[in-house]
Formats: C-alpha cells, structure tokens, sequence
C-alpha cells in the first residue's frame, strides 16, 4: 500500500520542455534585456506575448488582455 502512492507522486513534478528549440520559436529572444521603460521595450514584450498567443500557449482571454487578439484562433 505505500508504494502506490510513492508511485503516484512520482509523476508530480517539473521537467524541462520536451523540445527547447521549439519553445525558443515561440518565445523568441526578444525579452532578452527589455525592461518595460522604453517604448522599444514595450514592442519587444508585444512580440514575445504575439508569438505565446499564435502557440495558443496562452488562453484568448490572456491575449484579449494584454491588449489585442495576436492572431488567436478559436
């Protein structure tokens, strides 16, 4: 009885993303040393938010929120 559940929280944990490069097309390297005080700042978070939501990584909602549709389908 005490193995099932070790067994069980064994599958609760955190691992790194199956395909890094696939999630760095996603994400991109836009955010790499923005810090929201300039407007080149702000379109470099636009960006990286437009390819999140393109991904469907984010919700619709999350994307309405930030400001715009960013090509979501659904």
């Amino acid at each position: 009885m005490i193995t099932i559940p070790a067994l069980m929280l064994a599958g609760c944990g955190t691992s790194g993303p199956k395909n890094v490069a696939g999630l760095r097309s996603v994400v991109g390297t836009d955010l790499v040393g923005a810090r929201g005080a300039t407007s080149a700042d702000q379109r470099k978070i636009d960006r990286t938010v437009v390819g999140l939501c393109a991904a469907a990584v984010w919700s619709k909602a999350d994307c309405v929120r930030h400001g715009g549709q960013h090509n979501v389908s659904g």
